[in-house]
């Protein structure tokens, strides 16, 4: 293939997006407009392709493209493709490739938080949910999970963040999401917003007055937003008091919590199938 083109300065200023830029300063590359992200292995990039997003180049390892790689490039035979040896990968990179393989591409515009939840049923609310893996595990669940849509509050990472993507299994390209409104203040107005649209809401946290998770009156109900929050504090008080429902998760053996993103499965699966 033509566009295959062999590293042999690792300071080429077409390489900037892999080795030295941020993923923040990529997420503002274009500013106003959409920016750009990295996303990695074969299977991610796949879903993110199949999704829509525009490659802007690739970067993948001597070996990989005759490997896994090669059934995706030969689908862009006019996108750059950079290759080097494993070794002068990392070192240019600063980390260990999964499955050899990256790609540049260019972010798409948000849609708003009513398109996204439009003609859905059950839907994740992520507050100020800031580590990349939990983020990227929580989509994977919502995803298998009966999920239709996934809202995140500002102060959340990046479902699009390199960790995220590949933790997630590349399932951010297959759930809808996006953040709400910078103008409208969480919880207040933003949940005002879902409750307009007909949604119980419903406040994951460990507190002795909550309702069961099997509760039939909050598994009956049409349309349901689960609400989880920050890793260690939980839910904002003041989140808790403007849901319709509070929920906790039994615990056995003296644990007094699980990992968000563990909570999230077992939220997901008792809650996102219609009774």
């Amino acid at each position: 293939m033509n566009n295959i083109i062999e590293i042999n300065d690792t300071t080429a200023p077409e390489l900037d997006v892999y080795a030295r830029t941020s993923e923040v300063q990529l997420l503002r590359y274009y500013e106003p407009d959409p920016g750009i992200f990295i996303a990695e292995s074969p299977k991610v990039i796949e879903r993110a392709l199949n999704a829509g997003y525009e490659p802007i180049s690739f970067l993948v390892e001597h070996k990989d493209l005759e490997g896994e790689a090669k059934y995706i490039l030969e689908r862009y035979p006019e996108i750059p493709v950079y290759t080097a040896e494993y070794e002068v990968l990392v070192g240019m990179t600063g980390y260990a490739l999964a499955r050899g393989m990256l790609c540049a591409m260019k972010r798409r515009q948000l849609p708003s938080v009513e398109e996204i939840c439009r003609n859905t049923s059950r839907i994740a609310i992520l507050e100020n949910v800031v580590n990349p893996t939990n983020i990227g595990a929580i989509f994977r669940s919502a995803a298998a999970l009966h999920m239709d849509a996934v809202l995140l509050t500002n102060g959340c990472s990046d479902p699009l963040y390199r960790r995220a993507a590949r933790v997630s299994m590349g399932t951010v390209f297959q759930i809808p999401w996006t953040y709400f409104d910078k103008k409208t203040c969480w919880p207040q107005e933003s949940m005002k917003v879902i409750q307009d649209m007909g949604f119980k809401t419903v406040a994951m946290a460990l507190r002795e007055d909550s309702c069961g998770i099997d509760d039939p009156q909050l598994l009956a109900e049409e349309k349901l937003a689960v609400i989880l929050g920050t890793e260690g504090d939980g839910l904002a008080s003041t989140t808790i008091a403007d849901c319709d429902y509070t929920v906790m998760i039994p615990m056995s053996h003296g644990v007094d919590s699980l990992n968000v993103a563990a909570a999230s499965a077992v939220a997901f699966w008792e809650l996102g199938r219609k009774r």
